[in-house]
């Protein structure tokens, strides 16, 4: 009996394991790109990919180089930069798409997938050549009191008097009469950009 009990508990804790690493090699989430000048938060929306521009190094940036004179002025701070990734029908893990490029204001074919958990293979090719990549590497999400500390459900954070800067992909508050927050980065699938894209 005690033969099985010892084999139970193995077996849950190979399951947890599995289960803990197929949840953390998911892309969705908030990556750093190679240069660390910014970090671009990904979320599934219907099915689709989309990353948006999280944060910056160097708050203020504009969209100056889009061909689209209409969007010049925007700022580059929730700029969708990884457009409609949808699954490659042949290669499982992997993304296809278009990657925008604000340095140049081009568009790029894409297709990101992950080299391991915590790192984000990101090609881009100009009409079928001339391909290039690089990795970007994944950003902790941050752990919230009760998350640290879950026998105290009702425990909240210092008060410092400070407020922390507020990026695409992260909410001030829960809405009224929600018990959980939302989801990280599904406030995403709303930017007008992404939100009128047929899926």
């Amino acid at each position: 009996m005690r033969k099985l009990a010892c084999s139970a508990i193995i077996l849950l804790g190979a399951i947890g394991t599995t289960m803990a690493a197929a949840h953390a090699a998911e892309i969705p989430g908030e990556w750093r790109v190679k240069e660390g000048v910014a970090t671009i938060r990904i979320a599934n929306c219907n099915g689709h990919l989309w990353g948006v521009v999280a944060s910056e190094q160097t708050p203020g940036g504009i969209d100056s180089k889009n061909p689209d004179k209409t969007k010049q002025s925007r700022p580059t701070l929730g700029m969708p930069v990884l457009l409609d990734m949808t699954p490659d029908e042949d290669e499982k893990g992997k993304w296809n798409g278009h990657i925008y490029n604000a340095k140049n204001g081009k568009t790029y074919e894409s297709s990101i997938s992950l080299a391991s958990p915590n790192q984000l293979k990101v090609e881009g090719c100009v009409l079928g050549f001339l391909c290039g990549g690089e990795t970007w590497t994944r950003v902790p999400e941050p752990v919230t009191p009760m998350a640290a500390n879950p026998a105290a459900p009702h425990a909240e954070a210092p008060h410092t008097g400070k407020k922390a800067p507020r990026t695409i992909g992260q909410k001030g508050a829960t809405a009224p009469g929600a018990t959980t927050p939302p989801a990280p980065g599904s406030d995403i699938c709303l930017l007008p950009d992404i939100a009128r894209t047929p899926h």
